[in-house]
């Protein structure tokens, strides 16, 4: 065991334990549940603190073996990937506005560093945590500067995933041009309508929902780092602010950009809102459409049966050969869960006083929570259900037949009052509709066969 200690008092932590007791404090005040801090956001953590010790590096305002031995320990552990709870055990949800985690990540470090210099963990009188891992930083600069990092990596993921799938939905419109089926407003019977034009609204939506997604990495873009506590700058050099951000823009691969105003980005959180705002928009989508699918797969026997989703699994266990629509059932949820996390972000960001928001760790864990639920599922939606789906022309075509949906097509010929009074006559159906139209010689049988043929029934579609 090793002893550590700080203005608190003394903790002994196992000899091998990689982070230290500002991080062993955090683990007993924050004993939430088994939810841990987003990997992407201690990725993006430790990317920051290599890019600062790279820049006191090149600054000299670091000694060299020190920042050396930082440098190679950023790069092990982001090398290995493993971001895992016997260094990382911080729950996600923490006072101190992040604080622990930035603790977490600089202990993780600097033990690293010791190890590979050929030292104990614990023996920060050669490498420190804050003094030398976290030297000219604050969690106040380095935390929003993670998570804007790693969202933008996520917002790429997504943007990405809903390329695949506004491309999966067009085909399927190009698929389904030729199947007819009635259209329905307010769950009623109302026009023909193509399976294709169904598929093809759906797509334009998604085209949206990436579009707007891909833009909003422009205003992710902008950090605070080098603006320390309260985005003064205070313990930091004006040379180090600049050459920080220049090394993490390398080091990221992202087009960073030191904030005109930094003091704002440590303020306000309102692009977090946006983003998270913009997710939730994409939410809705998927599940307008989700439950547009399950409506449609109804049945099969006994609902609207006009499409055939991919049977992945047993639905029931008292019910035998039951299929449940389970993929675009869990795109619901999805969708749910992140449009209630959109909420929580919206709190959070609201409630920041002055100088700071002390909720930020609340609002990194919708956000990049949000964006790990839609990237997987949009893509199961795509592979499991859009690209599977078949439909079913006959169910299709017997709906459209077993209404009165076209009479509308009658109205400029014969007016809206004759045609409302053919349907009452004739209960709705097609063929009485058109027997009535004939004997009380309304239109002519030449007329009447052009505009009841399902054939030609996309002339008269929207």
């Amino acid at each position: 065991m090793r002893i550590e200690t700080d203005k608190i008092g003394t903790l002994e932590l196992p000899e091998h334990t990689l982070y230290g007791i500002h991080t062993a404090r955090a683990r007993q005040n924050f004993c939430l549940g088994s939810d841990l801090v987003n990997p992407a956001l201690l990725k993006a953590m430790i990317l920051v603190k290599k890019a600062a010790a790279l820049a006191h590096l090149e600054l000299k305002e670091l000694d060299e073996q020190k920042a050396r031995f930082i440098i190679q320990a950023c790069d092990k552990l982001l090398e290995n990937n493993t971001y895992n709870k016997e260094s990382f055990p911080l729950h996600p949800l923490q006072g101190g506005a992040g604080t622990s985690t930035n603790m977490n990540v600089n202990e993780v470090i600097a033990n690293t560093a010791l190890s590979l210099a050929g030292y104990h963990c614990g023996e920060y009188s050669y490498i420190h945590p804050l003094d030398d891992v976290n030297k000219s930083q604050s969690t106040n600069d380095v935390y929003p500067t993670a998570l804007r990092i790693a969202a933008i990596y996520k917002v790429r993921q997504l943007s990405r995933q809903l390329s695949l799938l506004q491309e999966a939905l067009q085909n399927r419109e190009q698929d389904f041009e030729a199947v007819i089926k009635l259209g329905r407003t307010e769950l009623m019977d109302a026009l023909p309508i193509t399976l294709g034009q169904e598929f093809g609204c759906y797509a334009q939506a998604i085209a949206r929902d990436r579009w707007r997604i891909y833009k909003v990495e422009e205003r992710l873009r902008q950090v605070n780092l080098g603006g320390t506590a309260v985005g003064t700058g205070s313990n930091a050099s004006k040379k180090y602010t600049y050459k920080v951000v220049e090394r993490l823009r390398d080091l990221s691969g992202l087009g960073l950009a030191y904030a005109e105003y930094p003091m704002d980005l440590t303020q306000n959180n309102d692009i977090f809102v946006e983003v998270s705002g913009l997710l939730k928009t994409c939410a809705v989508n998927l599940m307008k459409i989700s439950s547009d699918l399950r409506l449609m797969n109804s049945g099969p026997n006994g609902g609207l049966g006009e499409i055939r989703l991919e049977e992945l699994q047993a639905g029931s266990t008292i019910m035998p050969g039951k299929v449940n629509p389970v993929i675009p059932e869990m795109v619901t949820q999805v969708a749910m869960d992140v449009m209630a996390k959109d909420q929580a972000v919206s709190f959070a960001a609201a409630s920041g006083q002055l100088e700071l928001n002390a909720f930020l760790p609340l609002i990194a864990h919708n956000i990049l929570g949000s964006l790990d639920l839609l990237i997987s599922a949009v893509q199961l939606f795509r592979e499991h259900c859009i690209l599977t789906l078949i439909p079913n022309e006959e169910n299709c075509k017997k709906h459209l037949n077993n209404t009165s949906v076209l009479i509308t097509a009658l109205v400029p010929f014969i007016g809206y009052d004759a045609a409302a009074l053919a349907v009452k006559e004739c209960h709705g159906n097609s063929d009485e509709i058109k027997q009535y139209i004939l004997e009380n010689e309304l239109l002519p049988k030449e007329t009447l066969d052009t505009i009841f043929s399902i054939s030609k029934a996309s002339t008269y579609i929207g």
